[in-house]
C-alpha cells in the first residue's frame, strides 16, 4: 500500500459517489456508500480469518467461478456450520453468513438480481442482532433501504442499489485488498462529504490537521512535554466524538500498542454509527473501544456516573471538538452535579464551558486535555468569567492557542484550542497566536505540516517567539486584564509601528528651512538682475 494508492482510491470512490448520488442529498448518500464500504471490510476480515481457520478445507475455486469459497464450504459441510460459527464468534467476535458477504452481494449486483435489496436487509439485520459483538447492535439502524430516495417502487430501489454496489466493487477491484487502505478511504470520504455538508459537517468531522495538533499535544508527557511522548495512554476520551476521527488520530500518534482503550460519546445516532464503523474499519477489535450513544452534558453514560471519587473513571487524555455555542437547558439540579458544582453552570446560550468542565472532571491528574472552542470563552463575562477565573486560579489552564479562520467546513470563524491540566508545574499560561499561520484556499484555509509542527513544538518547549507566542504570569492576567484571555491582549501578530525620533525630525526640518531660505535669496538675486520685484521670503509663489 502506498500513499498514492490511498489518494487514488479515495478520489475513485468520491468520483463514484458524485456520479451516482444524482439529486440525492450528500448526507443521505454518504450513509449508503460508507455502509457498503464497511460491509466490504467486515467481509474481507471475516473471510481471511475463516480461511486461516479451515486451512486445507478451504475450497479452491477456478478463476471463472464467482461463488464465495465460504458459501461452497457451507454447502459441503452443513452439519459443521454451527460449530464453525461458534469458533468465529470467539476469534473475530462476529459472523457473516455466506449470502451476506460482500463478494456475494457484489455478484448479485453484477447480475442485477431482483432479490439484492431483501438480501441486504437480511444481512444487515443478522450482523446487528446475531453476530454476537455488541459493537454491531443498531449499526445499520439509519440505513433505510426502503427509502423513496432510492426509488419509488421496489424494482427501482433494487436496480439503483445494484448500480451503486457494482460501481463500488469495480472501483475497489483496481486496488490491492488492503484493510488499512479501506480505513483510509473511509476517512477520506467522510472528509469529502463534510466539505459538501456546510454547517452539518461540524456534527461529525474535525479536519485532520486540527486533529493532529490536539493529538500531538495530549500524547506528550503532560508534566514535562519537552521530554517527549508518553509511553502509553491507557484511556483516551472524546465526549463529542463525531465520526471518531479525532480518537483515531490520537491512536495513530501513539501507535496500535500505545493505547489501552478509546472511549467516545456521541449524541447523533447516525454519527454514532459512523464512529463505530470507523473504529472497526481501522482494524480495532470491539474490546479496544467503547462508543456510547448519549448526551455528554446530561452525563447519561453509566460508567461515568460513579459518585465515589475513589471509583471514578479517569482518562489519561481528553480531546474534543464539541458544537460551538450550543444552546442547552441547565437545571437547578445540574448546579449540584459533581462536574459543575465547584465552578458554576455555563449560560443557556452557550454550553462551551459546560463541555469543558465535563471533560476536565474526568481527566486524570497526570493527564492533558485539548479542546476546540470559539474565542468567546476567552473573554465573555457573567458566569463564563467566573468559571474562567476559577480555572485560572486553580492552575487548570495551561495553554491558549488561537487558530486561523476558515479552517472548518461548518464555520468560517477562527477558533482556539485550550489545553487544560489538573496538575502543572508552572503558574503561567502560554499564549500562541497562530492566526496568520495558514495556507490560503478558495473556500477553506488549511494548515501545512510545517504549521502543525511549529504549533506543537511551541507548546512542547513553551517557547516564546515575537508576535507568535508568550508566557504570561497569572498576576498579569489577573491585575492587568481582569482574567480576560483574549489572545491579542498578550500576543499581537501586527507589525510594530516604527518609532519616530522627534529630535531627528526637528533637525531635518531645520535643515530644510535653511535650504529654502538660501534658495529664496538666490532666486531674488536673479529677479533683481532682471529688474523684477523680489519674492518675499516665506512666500510660495510670485504674483505677476
Amino acid at each position: 500500500m502506498t500513499e498514492q494508492d490511498q489518494i487514488r482510491l479515495g478520489k475513485t470512490l468520491w468520483g463514484i459517489a458524485n456520479d451516482l448520488r444524482g439529486a440525492m442529498n450528500a448526507d443521505d448518500f454518504r450513509d449508503y456508500m460508507l455502509s457498503f464500504l464497511f460491509l466490504r471490510y467486515l467481509s474481507d476480515n471475516y473471510e481471511e480469518a475463516a480461511k486461516a481457520e479451515l486451512g486445507p478445507d478451504w475450497p479452491a475455486l477456478s478463476a471463472d467461478d464467482r461463488r464465495s469459497p465460504l458459501s461452497v464450504w457451507y454447502a459441503q459441510n452443513p452439519e459443521d456450520t454451527d460449530e464453525f460459527e461458534d469458533v468465529m464468534r470467539r476469534k473475530v467476535h462476529y459472523v457473516i453468513e455466506p449470502p451476506h458477504l460482500w463478494s456475494s452481494i457484489a455478484e448479485m449486483a453484477r447480475t442485477q438480481d431482483d432479490d439484492l435489496l431483501r438480501t441486504l436487509q437480511r444481512g444487515f439485520k443478522f450482523i446487528e442482532t446475531e453476530s454476537f459483538s455488541s459493537s454491531f447492535q443498531g449499526l445499520f439502524s439509519e440505513i433505510n433501504l426502503d427509502s423513496e430516495k432510492l426509488g419509488r417502487a421496489y424494482q427501482q430501489r433494487n436496480a439503483r442499489l445494484c448500480t451503486i454496489i457494482q460501481k463500488i466493487a469495480e472501483g475497489l477491484a483496481q486496488f490491492p485488498r488492503d484493510r488499512d487502505l479501506l480505513g483510509d478511504a473511509y476517512e477520506y470520504l467522510i472528509g469529502q462529504f463534510a466539505a459538501g455538508s456546510g454547517k452539518k459537517a461540524g456534527e461529525f468531522y474535525t479536519p485532520q490537521e486540527i486533529s493532529s495538533i490536539l493529538s500531538g499535544i495530549v500524547t506528550l508527557d503532560s508534566q514535562d512535554p519537552a521530554s517527549g511522548r508518553r509511553a502509553k495512554l491507557n484511556r483516551v476520551y472524546d465526549f463529542a466524538c463525531g465520526s471518531g476521527s479525532l480518537l483515531l488520530n490520537v491512536r495513530r500518534h501513539m501507535g496500535k500498542h500505545g493505547i489501552g482503550k478509546l472511549y467516545g460519546q456521541e449524541k447523533n445516532i447516525t454519527t454514532y454509527n459512523l464512529a463505530r464503523m470507523n473504529m472497526l474499519l481501522h482494524g480495532m477489535r470491539d474490546t479496544e473501544f467503547d462508543i456510547h450513544h448519549g448526551d455528554s452534558l446530561e452525563n447519561d453514560w453509566d460508567i461515568l456516573r460513579e459518585p465515589n471519587p475513589a471509583k471514578k473513571v479517569e482518562f489519561d487524555a481528553v480531546v474534543a471538538n464539541p458544537p460551538f455555542s450550543y444552546r442547552w437547558s441547565p437545571t437547578e439540579e445540574m448546579a449540584k452535579d459533581f462536574r459543575f458544582k465547584n465552578h458554576g453552570l455555563a449560560p443557556k446560550s452557550a454550553a462551551d464551558l459546560g463541555f469543558l468542565l465535563h471533560g476536565l472532571h474526568y481527566l486524570a491528574r497526570d493527564g492533558a486535555m485539548a479542546i476546540i472552542l470559539p474565542h468567546g470563552v476567552l473573554f465573555r463575562g457573567g458566569t463564563e468569567k467566573a468559571i474562567r477565573t476559577k480555572l485560572l486560579k486553580d492552575g487548570n489552564i495551561d495553554t491558549v492557542i488561537g487558530l486561523p479562520s476558515k479552517l472548518f467546513y461548518s464555520t468560517g470563524i477562527p477558533v482556539c484550542i485550550l489545553v487544560l491540566k489538573k496538575c502543572k508545574r508552572t503558574d503561567d499560561v502560554l499564549f500562541v497566536n497562530a492566526a496568520e499561520l495558514y495556507h490560503p484556499g478558495k473556500r477553506q484555509n488549511s494548515l501545512l505540516p510545517g504549521h502543525i509542527k511549529e504549533i506543537v513544538e511551541t507548546y512542547q518547549n513553551r517557547t516564546e517567539k515575537e508576535r507568535f507566542s508568550r508566557l504570561v504570569a497569572l498576576d498579569e492576567i489577573e491585575n492587568e486584564h481582569d482574567f480576560n484571555l483574549n489572545i491579542s491582549r498578550y500576543v499581537s501578530t501586527g507589525e510594530p509601528e516604527e518609532e519616530v525620533d522627534l529630535d531627528a525630525v526637528y533637525e531635518q526640518l531645520s535643515g530644510l528651512q535653511e535650504l529654502i531660505g538660501s534658495a529664496a535669496q538666490r532666486h531674488n538675486g536673479y529677479l533683481k538682475e532682471l529688474g523684477l520685484p523680489s519674492l518675499p521670503l516665506g512666500s510660495e509663489k510670485r504674483s505677476d
